[in-house]
């Protein structure tokens, strides 16, 4: 990047409004035979602006007014790929954040499974074919081992899939392009407020305004591109319920059915002391649930801490 776009990106990124004002100025150059006069821009820069091209030299003196300095670079940051105007936004490939065929049948098979929570037939026919597995296990060690195998064997597919299947760094650009689009916004309104307070013209706070409702419309863009963050985060979450939600199913099958298999063993836990699995103990959460969720985030975190998983979104 020349010196002449280097100031000019100084410049707009201290104060967006001097996009236009460039533009002005090039405008005027380009009528006047490439140079341009205070009288000829009065009514769209401010005097402070005009002050700040000559004092960074991207104005210099003509043979009647002011030129532009380096044209060639002056044209190349107002008309280029955005480099050296503006917030700097991170590209995003949405095609990237697009589920394949294989997510979407995870998706589809997860509710299918779900409708065991409200139907005994479903449950009852997916328990006892996760019996077959799991059963033996059952019979050769106490129920609360049972879970805590079951936690730590989601815990791990869970954390392996997250990683996998998470793009961790499209998700920090769409969290970068969120918060530029926040600062971007924050700033117009700020200098509104400032101008407004030393009772700037009509027209420089009309322009404030006009440049604050572009900032907004470029935010609902971006909210609906955002989309994409979501589709990321929740990828995942298909693959991991496709492969819990049968697991939860023999749980629940085991504890509240009537039959040969039910777990009738109790469990002392703390604070509450002797219970039963299918007693409620924190609320309407049964004791087997509340074991199952302290199991699995304890081993989750000493998981990723082990195999140095980070989870959070990378930033440039």
């Amino acid at each position: 990047m020349t010196r002449t776009a280097e100031k000019i990106d100084t410049l707009v990124r201290e104060d967006s409004s001097f996009e236009d004002a460039l533009e002005t100025i090039r405008r005027e150059a380009d009528e006047n035979g490439g140079e341009v006069e205070w009288a000829d821009v009065r009514d769209d820069l401010t005097s402070g602006q005009w002050g700040r091209l000559i004092e960074k030299g991207v104005l210099v003196d003509g043979e009647e007014g002011f030129i532009i300095a380096d044209r060639e670079a002056y044209d190349e940051a107002l008309d280029g790929d955005g480099e050296g105007i503006g917030e700097d936004l991170p590209d995003i490939d949405s095609e990237e954040s697009q589920w394949s065929q294989w997510d979407k049948l995870a998706g589809l098979a997860s509710v299918l499974f779900m409708v065991g929570y409200w139907f005994d037939s479903v449950r009852d026919s997916v328990g006892g074919i996760i019996d077959i597995a799991l059963g033996p296990l059952a019979a050769s060690m106490p129920f609360y081992a049972v879970i805590l195998a079951i936690a730590m064997m989601t815990g791990l597919y869970s954390t392996l899939l997250q990683a996998n299947l998470m793009n961790m760094e499209r998700m920090g650009k769409y969290q970068e392009r969120m918060k530029a689009m926040q600062d971007k916004r924050s700033d117009v309104q700020d200098r509104k407020k400032e101008a407004e307070e030393r009772g700037a013209s009509e027209a420089e706070i009309e322009k404030l305004d006009n440049e604050l409702q572009r900032v907004q419309e470029e935010q609902m863009e971006a909210m609906a591109d955002n989309l994409g963050m979501f589709k990321e985060q929740f990828r995942p979450m298909v693959w991991i319920m496709l492969f819990t939600i049968p697991l939860f199913l023999w749980m629940y099958w085991r504890i509240h059915s009537s039959g040969p298999q039910t777990i009738t063993e109790t469990v002392v836990m703390p604070m509450i002391g002797e219970t039963q699995w299918n007693e409620g103990v924190i609320g309407p959460l049964r004791a087997w649930i509340v074991w199952y969720f302290l199991c699995s985030m304890g081993f989750v975190q000493l998981l990723r801490k082990a195999l140095n998983i980070d989870m959070t979104p990378a930033t440039s």
